[in-house]
This record gives C-alpha cells, structure tokens and sequence, in this order.
C-alpha cells in the first residue's frame, strides 16, 4: 500500500492518519496523433500526481492523491470518434462535489492537478473562494516546467508532440505506436494557421475546430521525443511540485492564509 493514493489505502490507516492535503488529477480521453493512446491525459494526470505526491510523502506531508477524473471538455474534438466531451457546467459540478467530499472529511486543502488543456478551471475557482470553508489551488502540471520547458525539447507546441511523446516512452512505453522499423507511428504534427492573422498572433481566440486545426490530431512534432526527456522532466515535476505539496501541507491555515505573514 502507499499510503499516498486513496485508492490503495484503507479505513484502519486513514482515520488514524488524516490527511493536510488532497489532490485532485483532471484528465481526458481523446485521440492523441496516430500513436498515443486515448488515456495519454489521464496517465499523465495519474503519474506525474504519484510522482509529486511520493515526493511530498517522503518529506512528511500528510497529501493524498484522489482518482483521477478520466473525461475533460473535449467541445472542440466533437468531429473526432470517441473524444469524450464533458461541458464545463458539468464537469464543474462534478469537482465542486469533490471538494465538498474533501471538505467534510477535514481536507481544507485541494489541488486540482489539471492534464488537459481543453480543461479550463480557473473560473471554478473564483466561483469557489467565497462558497467553501477551504482552500482550492489550481496546477495545470506542465506550466510548473516554465523557461526550462526549452531546454528540456526542441519544439514547444505540443498535443500529443515531442513533451508528451516522450512522457508516454519514460512511463507508458507500450502504448506509444510505433512503425516495424521502430519509428514512431505519427505524422508531423502540423497545424493549420488560421485566415485571420490576429487568431495566428494570438490577439483573438476561439475554440479551435480539431478536425481542420489538424491532420490526425495531433499539433507539435513528436519525432525528436525520448524517455530521458521524459524522466528529466518528471524530476523537475518532482523537485518543484512535490516541494509545493510538502510546504501546502504544513502551512497553517489563519486568517492571512496563503499569503506571508504581515
């Protein structure tokens, strides 16, 4: 058993060890290019919270990492098989009630370990910080790899391109599909740009059709990943959520909660 993850633990242990900490993966189920699997959001979301939370269990933080939420908000795959779409209002309920569970058990603080990009949490959060006797964090894990997200790959835009290319051969390596010669089964991962060059610069948003973005799903050019680009990654992950967790934890929860004593 690691104590860590509720899903492994016990009653005997839990009402004898009450947690400081809950964190909650948010992942999805889509097509990720033509050799990821559906769950690539949903193993990430899993392993990097395993990773983080042993970290933080191993400097004595009280944290336990909850199942993970295998379904995101997939509106703009809905042209694409199987994308399995939960719309914000839902899903949005659906971790409120979460919380809630968290909450009543003594858990005032939870966070959101987000896998997803379609996945956008923060409104939640600003409908939450007035409502609930507790405190909610929000991590989408791959920000946490901020500049050095450019030492660590060669290419930056990434759905199923060289970043998690590479998670999946450090962690899943035989789901990653790959050709008789041993090459990736992928295409390039090319995007089409938009007519409106505000929308390529970034000056105007919308949600972006899949189905025209991309040729078989996938946006960023998987061929340059490796699995010790993914386990330097999962280090500084590591290193740098696993710390956040082990101080979250041992924070007291007064009246200036989270910020620095004045």
């Amino acid at each position: 058993m690691r104590p860590y993850i509720l899903a492994e633990a016990n009653y005997a242990y839990t009402k004898a060890n009450p947690y400081d900490v809950a964190v909650l993966p948010l992942g999805a189920t889509e097509p990720h290019n033509l050799h990821l699997p559906y769950g690539t959001d949903l193993f990430e979301g899993t392993i990097v919270g395993e990773h983080i939370c042993a970290a933080a269990h191993a400097k004595g933080a009280k944290v336990v990492l909850l199942p993970t939420i295998p379904f995101g908000t997939e509106t703009n795959m809905h042209a694409l098989p199987l994308a399995i779409n939960v719309n914000p209002s839902t899903l949005f309920q659906f971790v409120t009630d979460v919380v809630h569970s968290c909450i009543r058990s003594g858990v005032r603080k939870i966070v959101l370990l987000n896998s997803h990009g379609g996945n956008e949490m923060k409104p939640l959060l600003r409908e939450l910080c007035d409502k609930v006797d507790g405190h909610v964090f929000l991590c989408n894990w791959y920000h946490a790899l901020g500049e050095d997200y450019n030492r660590l790959f060669e290419h930056r835009e990434d759905h199923a391109g060289e970043m998690e290319t590479s998670f999946g051969l450090a962690y899943f390596p035989t789901l990653v599909a790959k050709n008789a010669d041993g090459t990736l089964a992928a295409d390039d991962g090319k995007i089409q740009r938009s007519r409106f060059d505000a929308i390529n610069k970034g000056w105007v948003s919308i949600t972006r059709p899949w189905h025209l973005l991309t040729s078989n799903t996938g946006s960023g050019f998987p061929h340059a990943a490796t699995a010790e680009k993914g386990q330097q990654m999962m280090r500084l992950l590591e290193e740098r959520l696993g710390t956040f967790l082990a101080e979250l934890a041992a924070a007291k929860l007064d009246d200036n909660f989270p910020f620095a004593s004045k």
